[in-house]
């Protein structure tokens, strides 16, 4: 991927929110991780060429996205509602409490199967990520991923 079409950095603003639980944040972690490691970005209509920075914030149940430059001016921004994201993001919070729950009390098989059915539901969510980000970003598929998994960690503590 082109450094022009990629961000070097996401913070998430917390403020206000209640803190994640430890599985919730070590899912965050994981997902700025690889995020950084590896994105594929393109912001469209952006006041500056990237690489970008970028925060991301959820207010009033919506998400806020604010760019910046690799030098930290001001390169745009634009707000999302979560409601169409609001049940698929429900759904997988209520698998995931299930799964790290299965993580420490159920063999094996059981883990596999539920962690099945949590992919598929974030699958959801990327795609529905995907279609409402349409005209102001371009996403490969796992940034798309990486950002479902953001959202649900800021989201579900709202």
């Amino acid at each position: 991927m082109a450094e022009s079409t990629r961000l070097i950095a996401v913070t998430l603003d917390e403020t206000g929110l209640p803190a994640p639980t430890p599985e919730m944040e070590q899912e965050r972690r994981v997902a700025i991780f690889d995020l950084l490691e590896e994105n594929g970005f393109a912001l469209q209509g952006a006041a500056a060429p990237g690489p970008w920075r970028l925060t991301l914030c959820v207010r009033d149940r919506s998400l806020l996205f604010d760019f910046a430059t690799e030098s930290g001016a001001p390169a745009g921004g634009y707000e999302l509602s979560l409601s169409p994201l609001a049940q698929v993001i429900r759904d997988y919070a209520l698998i995931c409490e299930d799964y790290f729950d299965a993580v420490r009390h159920h063999p094996p098989a059981r883990i596999e199967a539920m962690d099945e059915g949590r992919r598929a539901i974030h699958d959801e969510g990327a795609r529905i990520l995907a279609r409402e980000l349409d005209g102001k970003a371009i996403l490969d598929e796992p940034t798309l991923r990486r950002f479902f998994t953001l959202i649900c960690g800021l989201h579900a503590r709202t």
